[in-house]
């Protein structure tokens, strides 16, 4: 996820405690109702905040594994190719070798 992103949905979950605290406070119920209200939207909020990071961290897995995996296959790929390109060099200096060998006077 972006930074971007993160602080926005950290902005946007902050907002939504702060405005449920406020709304509780403002509740015209008794002390140990309002206690017992807060402690609940706590908890419902560490709950949601858990829930998204556990998505957004194997969002983020999933994201590695393929680009892991990609890389991979670019690397096994490029290898492929530049071994084609190693044997025609080997292939060409050995014709040359043997063009050179032809063109030396015999004894």
């Amino acid at each position: 996820m972006s930074s971007t992103k993160e602080n926005t949905l950290l902005a946007l979950l902050a907002g939504a405690a702060l405005g449920a605290g406020i709304g509780v406070l403002y509740a015209p119920d008794i002390g140990t109702k309002t206690r017992k209200k807060i402690k609940q939207k706590a908890e419902d909020t560490r709950h949601d905040i858990s829930e998204r990071v556990s998505h957004a961290k194997a969002d983020l897995t999933r994201s590695v594994n393929e680009k892991k995996e990609e890389m991979k296959e670019k690397l096994d790929e490029t290898i492929s190719h530049m071994n084609g390109k190693a044997e025609d060099i080997i292939s060409s200096l050995e014709r040359k070798l043997e063009e050179l060998k032809k063109m030396e006077p015999q004894k």
